[in-house]
């Protein structure tokens, strides 16, 4: 049989006696050392797993082949001892919901995939997006295809499969069954309680996902600590572990001008553009240096705190090397550290649209200009009021705001109109990186990457993480595998086998990692 195991890693705890210490270490090591030998005998047949289970679709619309996904996952498990079910909810994916009870264990942990995958334009893909292909190494590092191996070959670390959810997200669902067999293999026993909580639709923003934890809400009330294993390592190319997740909100600007397009050699210079109505207002809100400037937007975060200054700065860095490869001469905020700028809201603006350009360009000043307006959140930043922060700014600016087009009387009324149209969107989640009971993750996941293990206080990205938050007071960590250049959500997406089994060593540290 194979397994799998999700990576973590684990601090020590002050209160830790020596004696403790070097027991749990032993034991997390035996644990490693039973990973790397079982996916060093094994390695062929973890690969053939894992692309059986690629080969399966998996839109989160796919209603048979999601399903299949569902009922493949859950045997898997099932077979290795777990109490597996399917939650069902009308017109939703299943929750695979799986429970392995240890005795005499220290702590409870939910660890939580998404089995859906981001819908695919197979045009895009240099192979079928579900017909999993090995290649010798990165295709952009001219990589070749190369045959799958067969049981008792070795396996070079830099082989990637390409395939969709190659690394989002089910790169952990082999790497924990593995682990599992690992251990089992070689009678390491485990020292936590597991729970399962594999999601079907992630991608399309787990809309019922607060229903499934609301109803079943007596199987998530003993989580002692949640692992989310989904996303990509450090940019630097070293493993990390993750404290929080940015949140999420979002409106579009339309303002307007005439209410009909007007020849701009007629009427330029009398009749107000819209497009210079609507820069205009978006330069208010942020400075040269991308501060935002709206009043109050920063005053809802949570500080910065010690433990993630420290973190910030023992983190490899990366920041010139970016600046290279996205072609910048500088940075926001005088070239402030991207994960400095990560902790703070961030105000984007995503698209922008007023009448047309080059081959479609007329001599035309246009009836309105749009903007879509996105916001990253941080701890403390609750969604509606950060969007009337931005309200309360527009109409600083003179603005009467409407959600609807506006009629001809409101038109004739107010010279400077914004139609506001608000996005929904949800709180970020950050745990506590000095936590107590975070402490024998980190120092496991440590014992299996040693110094090279970065520990992130916040993803730039966004997950709603805030429902598990509600669900159960435990901390929360995003526990990656794979590799950063992943291609995740575009084509070509894929795993680097070695970010695979290290996986496996990671999540077998953690489930037998000790207080």
């Amino acid at each position: 049989m194979m397994k799998s195991v999700k990576h973590i890693a684990c601090a020590l705890s002050a209160a830790f006696c020596i004696h403790g210490v070097a027991h749990a270490q032993d034991n997390v090591e035996a644990a490693i050392q039973a990973a790397k030998n079982y996916h060093g005998q094994y390695g062929a047949e973890i690969v053939n797993m894992f692309t059986d289970l690629l080969a399966i679709p998996n839109d989160a619309l796919d209603e048979e082949n999601i399903r299949l996904n569902a009922q493949t996952i859950a045997t898997m498990f099932e077979e290795r001892g777990f109490a597996m079910e399917l939650l069902e909810h009308d017109g939703a994916p299943p929750l695979i919901y799986g429970s392995l009870e240890t005795p005499g264990a220290q702590r409870t942990i939910a660890i939580y995939v998404h089995y859906d995958g981001q819908p695919t334009e197979d045009v895009k893909w240099s192979h079928s997006p579900f017909e999993p292909v090995l290649y010798s190494r990165s295709m952009t590092d001219g990589g070749e295809v190369i045959p799958f191996p067969v049981p008792g070959d070795t396996i070079n670390p830099d082989w990637r499969i390409y395939a969709r959810s190659a690394s989002d997200d089910k790169a952990p669902i082999p790497a924990l069954l593995s682990a599992i067999d690992a251990l089992r293999g070689e009678d390491i026993p485990f020292t936590s309680n597991i729970k399962l909580i594999f999601d079907g639709e992630e991608e399309r923003g787990s809309p019922n996902l607060d229903e499934y934890l609301d109803t079943y809400s007596e199987k998530f009330s003993d989580i002692d600590l949640w692992l989310f294993c989904d996303g990509p390592g450090h940019q630097s190319g070293q493993p990390q572990l993750v404290f929080g997740v940015r949140g999420v909100t979002g409106l579009e600007v339309t303002v307007y001008g005439p209410d009909r397009g007007l020849h701009s050699g007629h009427y330029g210079n009398w009749a107000p553009g819209p497009g210079w109505r609507l820069t205009s207002l978006l330069a208010s809100m942020k400075d040269s240096e991308g501060d935002v400037l709206i009043d109050d937007f920063y005053s809802s975060s949570i500080a910065i705190t010690d433990a993630d200054r420290a973190a910030i700065a023992a983190a490899p860095s990366v920041d010139d090397d970016l600046r290279e490869t996205f072609g910048l001469a500088r940075s926001e905020s005088n070239n402030a550290p991207l994960g400095e700028r990560i902790l703070q809201p961030a105000l984007n603006l995503q698209g922008l649209k007023s009448a047309e350009v080059g081959d479609k360009s007329r001599n035309v000043i246009p009836p309105s200009a749009t903007a879509a307006i996105g916001l990253r959140l941080v701890k403390g930043n609750d969604p509606s009021d950060m969007l009337d922060l931005v309200e309360a700014h527009i109409r600083a600016q003179g603005y009467h705001i409407v959600r609807e087009d506006p009629d001809r009387k409101t038109r004739l009324k107010y010279p400077l109109i914004a139609k506001v149209t608000r996005g929904t969107g949800y709180p970020a989640v950050k745990s506590q990186m000095d936590d107590d009971r975070v402490a024998p993750l980190i120092n496991a996941l440590k014992t299996v990457a040693g110094d090279e293990l970065v520990l992130t206080p916040m993803l730039g990205g966004s997950l709603p993480l805030y429902m598990f938050e509600e669900a159960s007071p435990a901390p929360i960590v995003v526990l990656p595998i794979a590799n950063f250049d992943n291609n995740q959500h575009a084509p070509d997406e894929n795993i680097r086998l070695g970010n695979l089994f290290y996986g496996i060593e990671a999540y077998a540290s953690m489930l037998t990692m000790e207080e």
